[in-house]
Formats: C-alpha cells, structure tokens, sequence
C-alpha cells in the first residue's frame, strides 16, 4: 500500500508540474510571395539564429516558415506568433499598429526597396500621371510591392483606379506584360529583373517612395526585457565572425535599428 500510495504522490506530482514546462517560443519567417523561395529550405537558413534565441531566453525557439499572406495576417493579428520575420513591410506594420507587436530591427539591404515601373525603350510615357487610363501590371495583389504601387499611383493621380492592374504571382513575369505590349508599364521591386530590364535596354519610367522591408517584430506577449535581448542580439550579429558565419546561410549582412513611429507613417502613405 505504502508502494502504491508513494507512485500516486509521484504521478501527481508530475501532473502538477507539467503545465509549469516553458512551451515553444514561435520564430514566424516569412520571405515574400513574389520570390521563389522553397519553404523548406528557410527553417535551416535560421537554425543558428534560434539556437542562440533558445539560450538567451531560456525557452525553445522553433522556426515556422510562412508563406501564405492571409495565413500570416491572421496569425498576427491572433497574436500566435512571439517572433516574426516579416518581408511584406505592410504586414508587418499592421502587426504593430492593430495587434501590439512590436519592431526590433530592420534588414540590412533592404531599406531602401522602391517599385519601379518599366516601359519598353520606345514609350512615350513621361511620368506615372501618363499611365491614367492605361494598363499596368504588377507583382501579387497584397505583396508590398503592388501596395506600393498603389500609393504612388494615388499620389500621381488621386485614385489608383484609374490604372487598370493586372497582378501576376512573381516579380520575374512583369517584364513579359510590357514586352508583349499586354500593358503600357509593369512594376517591380527585384533588383534583378530592375537590372536585366535596363540591360536589355528596357528604361524605368519612375521610382516610388523607399520602404524599409523584411521586419524583425516581437509579441506583446514578451516582456520588455525578452524584447530588448532579442535587439541587442540582432543589432550585434554582424559584428563578430561567429555571429556573420550564423547570418551566412540567411543570406543577409545584418540587421538595423529602425524607429517604430517612423515606420507608421510609412504605413500611413501606404494607406493601412
């Protein structure tokens, strides 16, 4: 009897302590929809990064590659994930002006994105204005580069809408609609269909507003002392060798300080 009441104490004892054990921090990545990033290759790209995060915060960081915009929206806003990298800048401010998140750093190389509209060699378009009434195409519906698109055509024009879109799931396939003449322009934010363009002799009609992308936010559901760690440890990343080796397979050089209120009047242009 004394055996069996003493596996009783134990067994409750664990049942007790169960719900004590720190569940899995979530570290959202998300690299754009207009790219074509296989997702299973993105938890690897960040798996030095989390381990470090996993030490520094004395709970499990796992990395959840996201690739579905309204997944990612959603999630946001339900507050499901306590880490985010986010490409689309609009999503990601939406997260910090609706759902508390709050922005760590920005992504070194990626601070200045800007949507070029191309025409061929040979248009007479002068100005974004001389595309009312005409066809543009551009990248997916909600990738930050269509919202961009948008903003700077409100700003020409007054009303986006009075440019017919015509929207295409990647960056590569804008380029086909003006040379097939199936738009008068096309808009794009990859610097390498911006780059193969001009060397075909392709020329950029205009270059909207910069936007800073690939945001590093945090959850409220961190406390201000997990925030700042997690800062401190993403600004100082690319100034040892040990820590540019952990950037390496991520691809990018760095991250940078950004001011939260800055980046919610860029959210403001964008229309959020």
């Amino acid at each position: 009897m004394k055996r069996l009441a003493w596996r009783s104490i134990v067994a409750l004892s664990f049942a007790l302590l169960t719900p004590l054990a720190k569940a899995d921090l979530v570290f959202a990545v998300n690299e754009g929809v207009t790219y074509r990033v296989p997702a299973e290759q993105i938890a690897a790209r960040y798996a030095a990064i989390a381990a470090d995060l996993t030490k520094l915060l004395k709970q499990p960081v796992t990395i959840l590659p996201v690739g579905d915009y309204p997944t990612l929206r959603a999630k946001l806003a339900e507050r499901a994930y306590d880490l985010a990298m986010v490409h689309p800048a609009h999503l990601s401010i939406l997260a910090i002006k609706n759902s508390g998140y709050k922005l760590m750093a920005v992504t070194k190389g990626y601070q200045q994105y800007s949507a070029n509209f191309l025409v061929n060699a040979d248009s007479p378009l002068k100005s974004v204005a001389d595309l009312k009434g005409l066809r543009l195409g551009a990248p997916d519906e909600d990738s930050i580069t269509s919202w961009m698109v948008r903003a700077t055509l409100r700003d020409a024009m007054g009303d986006p809408k009075q440019v017919a879109l015509t929207y295409t799931r990647y960056q590569d396939a804008v380029p086909f609609f003006v040379e097939n003449n199936l738009t008068h322009a096309g808009a794009t934010a990859s610097g390498a269909v911006i780059k193969a363009w001009q060397a075909k002799g392709g020329k950029i009609l205009f270059k909207s507003k910069q936007v800073p992308i690939k945001h590093l936010i945090a959850s409220p559901k961190l406390s201000p002392e997990q925030i700042s760690a997690v800062r401190d440890y993403l600004l100082a990343l690319d100034t040892t060798d040990e820590g540019k080796k952990k950037l390496e397979p991520s691809k990018f050089t760095g991250f940078a300080a950004y001011d939260e209120a800055e980046m919610l009047k860029i959210g403001a242009w964008l229309g959020l």
